[in-house]
């Protein structure tokens, strides 16, 4: 199959195989070292990498993270620090992301989240239904850097409907 580039030009679509999907979360700076330490307390997450900005000397400025990559379960995402000289695509901090999590101890896992300093935005996991985003019950916390996450249980499988 062919497809036009933007400058008319007609090539072939190449196959392309994405091995990961790794969100960053931009802090206002320099609170990714907290918004890490959190993420480890909330939901058990273990830091892989950090990297540091390379532009700041430590010696005359508060040194920021230019990346920490933190895995929660078997999925990794980095937590960056914003700064107003920051070379970021993204410009603003904690906002237009919701993430979801998956556990069977929604409960229990809220309650770790809230313990550690996230806002729980529901009084009650929603109860299982078609309603809940994920298939079964679910829970909206915000972290302390803006962030909504969803906690929910997983998805009931499908049943196979015979037409």
């Amino acid at each position: 199959m062919a497809q036009e580039n933007q400058n008319g030009a007609s090539k072939a679509a190449a196959a392309v195989t994405f091995t990961a999907v790794r969100p960053q979360l931009f802090v206002e700076a320099p609170k990714a070292t907290d918004a890490v330490q959190f993420y480890k307390a909330a939901f058990g997450a273990e830091e892989v990498n950090r990297t540091m900005h390379p532009k700041r000397k430590a010696d005359q400025e508060l040194p920021l993270i230019l990346s920490a990559e933190v895995k929660i379960g078997s999925y990794s995402l980095l937590v960056s620090d914003l700064a107003d000289d920051s070379d970021a695509l993204a410009k603003t901090v904690g906002t237009g992301c919701t993430i979801c999590l998956e556990t069977d101890e929604v409960e229990a896992a809220v309650g770790k989240a809230v313990a550690a300093g996230a806002i729980n935005e529901c009084a009650t996991a929603t109860a299982d239904g078609e309603s809940a985003c994920c298939g079964g019950r679910v829970a909206k916390l915000k972290d302390p850097y803006g962030f909504v996450w969803l906690i929910c249980s997983p998805a009931k499988k499908p049943v196979d409907v015979v037409a």
